[in-house]
């Protein structure tokens, strides 16, 4: 009997990612902006191999489509990239196809795209929520739909989750720039009262005191979700030449933050780390191929990834009926960006 083909042999003979080949294949290749050359290539070498996803069709004989939502902030993110690539590959091997989301941390968006996926009877979801989406979460809690949230959670609500202690990914951060000397740690955050943000800047305050200094609110910098590259860059540059001569490190609590600092200290002069150590919460390519190599707090996405889709499996499967809550360490990658401050 011939084996069936498979999205991942298609992404093998085109040598591109399982993702780039989903999302060619759901239609969405503009949207994602993938080029049109390469979205030909996939659909030619689909046919070519004799796909035949048809999941649909099956789901309207078996009432299951061994299909799995999954929304997710920005898929451009590092995080949230690499998380979909991983969510994918483990779901394919447990074969599922995922159809992929980005919300953009867009309330209004969020919540159609979770209906419209809802509407298209999914046999599971993976979401990461936005702080609006509680309404339809709760439907799908009501409806007792397989979901499985992912990086952040509603403490009131009572679904399955896979997250990180933010709380102690934070602490470990003051933790390690107050050895290393430094007095007057600066953070950078989003406004906002997602729950891992909050527990972010609660692992700051919290290391502040167990390192008996003080916390000046004036060396908080909150950010609001949405800006443009341009306006964040602008805003960062403002607050640390506002606080010239008053930081002696700074801590961003997520990766874009941290891209976007770099690129404010580059712009006023300072260097890394000889006038400013700097540490960020999560990785990114940039990090670890520049120069100097940005010290991180890193998550396990591949980790979260199997997790998540592990949970939501069981769910589907019914072999899990009762909510799991996985809560996951972060490690400390030490690089070159922090060295004890300079006396002046």
């Amino acid at each position: 009997m011939t084996r069936k083909t498979s999205i991942k042999d298609i992404a093998a003979r085109a040598g591109v990612s399982l993702t780039t080949v989903s999302i060619v294949l759901n239609g969405r290749a503009r949207e994602m902006k993938i080029s049109d050359a390469m979205a030909e290539k996939i659909t030619s070498l689909a046919k070519k191999m004799n796909y035949r996803p048809n999941q649909f069709a099956k789901g309207l004989r078996t009432g299951k489509t061994n299909t799995i939502g999954l929304i997710v902030d920005d898929i451009s993110n590092y995080f949230f990239g690499h998380l979909a690539k991983f969510v994918e590959e483990e779901a394919d091997v447990l074969g599922y196809t995922v159809m992929f989301c980005s919300s953009e941390n867009n309330e209004g968006k969020s919540r159609n795209i979770l209906n419209m996926l809802v509407d298209k009877q999914m046999d599971g979801y993976i979401i990461a929520p936005t702080t609006s989406m509680l309404p339809e979460l709760e439907r799908l809690v009501r409806e007792k739909k397989p979901a499985v949230l992912i990086d952040r959670y509603y403490p009131q609500l009572d679904t399955s989750y896979v997250t990180i202690d933010n709380t102690k990914g934070s602490l470990d951060a003051v933790n390690y720039l107050a050895k290393k000397g430094h007095t007057k740690i600066a953070l950078v955050t989003n406004e906002t009262d997602q729950v891992q943000m909050v527990q972010r800047i609660s692992g700051y305050a919290d290391g502040l005191q167990r390192n008996k200094l003080p916390f000046d609110k004036t060396l908080v910098k909150k950010i609001k979700f949405g800006l443009s590259d341009e306006k964040l860059v602008k805003d960062i540059r403002q607050f640390l030449t506002a606080k010239e001569g008053e930081i002696d490190a700074i801590f961003f609590t997520s990766n874009n933050l941290g891209i976007a600092g770099l690129e404010a200290l580059h712009m006023i002069g300072k260097k890394i780390p000889d006038d400013i150590s700097v540490l960020c919460f999560d990785d990114n390519d940039l990090f670890r191929l520049g120069t100097p190599g940005i010290t991180v707090v890193s998550q396990p996405i591949k980790t979260i990834a199997k997790k998540a889709v592990e949970l939501l499996v069981r769910q589907i499967s019914q072999v899990q009926s009762e909510t799991e809550h996985v809560v996951l360490l972060t490690s400390m990658i030490e690089r070159e960006s922090v060295n004890q401050p300079v006396s002046k």
